[in-house]
C-alpha cells in the first residue's frame, strides 16, 4: 500500500512546488530606442532618431520555466529619408541629395514566449515572439507623410529583483526586427529591415 501511495504524494509535492512558482505580474518600464539606418544605392537612406519610450507588461508564469508577456510600447520615432544622389553635369554644383524628416510616435504590441527560473529573489529570463508595430506621423511636417504598420519579431532577456513582497524591479534588453517604414510618400523607404535596440528599466507588481 505504502508503495503505491509514494508516487502519487511526490506527484502532488511536484504540483504545488510548480503552483508555488505561478506568477503574474504588471511592470512598467522606461525603454531607450536605438533603431539602426538602412540604405539603397537607388533609393536613398533612412534615419531614425534615437528616442525614449514606456512599456507597459502583463506577464504570467505558469510554472517554474515557461510563461507568456503581452506588452504595449509607446516611444518617438522620428525618421529623415535621403533621397539618392542626383546626377550632376561637370562644373554644375553643388550637388546634393533631396531629403525630408518625419516627426512620427510608433505604438507596439507584442505577444512573447518567456523561458524563467526562479534564483533566490532573482529570476533571469528570456522571452522570443512577435507582433505589429505602428508607426503615426505627428506634428507639423515638412512634406506630404503616411501611417503604417510593420510586423515585428521580438526577442530578448533580462532578470527580475524581488525588492520587497510583490514588488521587484526588472532589468531587460528587447530587440525587434522589422522593415524599414515609408512614413514620407515623396521617398522611397530602402524596404530593408532594421534591429531597434530597447534597453529598459522598470518595476513591477506580482499578485
Amino acid at each position: 500500500m505504502l508503495k503505491k501511495l509514494l508516487p502519487l504524494t511526490l506527484a502532488a509535492m511536484c504540483l504545488s512546488a510548480l503552483s508555488a512558482y505561478a506568477q503574474t505580474s504588471v511592470a512598467l518600464s522606461a525603454l531607450g530606442s536605438f533603431p539602426s539606418s538602412t540604405s539603397s544605392t537607388t533609393q536613398g537612406s533612412q534615419y531614425p532618431s534615437k528616442q525614449a519610450g514606456l512599456m507597459l507588461e502583463l506577464r504570467h508564469i505558469s510554472n517554474p520555466l515557461f510563461g507568456y508577456d503581452v506588452s504595449y510600447s509607446f516611444n518617438r520615432a522620428n525618421q529623415k529619408y535621403l533621397g539618392p544622389v542626383p546626377f550632376c553635369p561637370a562644373g554644375i554644383g553643388p550637388c546634393t541629395a533631396p531629403s525630408q524628416s518625419v516627426h512620427a510616435d510608433a505604438q507596439e504590441l507584442t505577444l512573447n514566449w518567456v523561458v524563467s527560473l526562479p534564483i533566490l529573489n532573482f529570476r533571469p529570463f528570456l522571452l522570443a515572439g512577435g507582433g505589429f508595430q505602428r508607426f503615426t506621423p505627428a506634428g507639423t511636417q515638412s512634406g506630404p507623410t503616411q501611417s503604417q504598420t510593420k510586423a515585428v519579431l521580438d526577442y530578448g532577456g533580462g532578470v527580475d529583483w524581488t525588492v520587497l513582497p510583490h514588488l521587484g524591479l526588472r532589468f531587460q534588453y528587447r530587440g525587434n526586427v522589422y522593415k524599414a517604414p515609408q512614413l514620407a510618400t515623396s521617398f522611397s523607404s530602402p524596404d530593408n529591415f532594421i534591429n531597434n535596440a530597447e534597453p529598459m528599466i522598470g518595476a513591477y507588481f506580482s499578485f
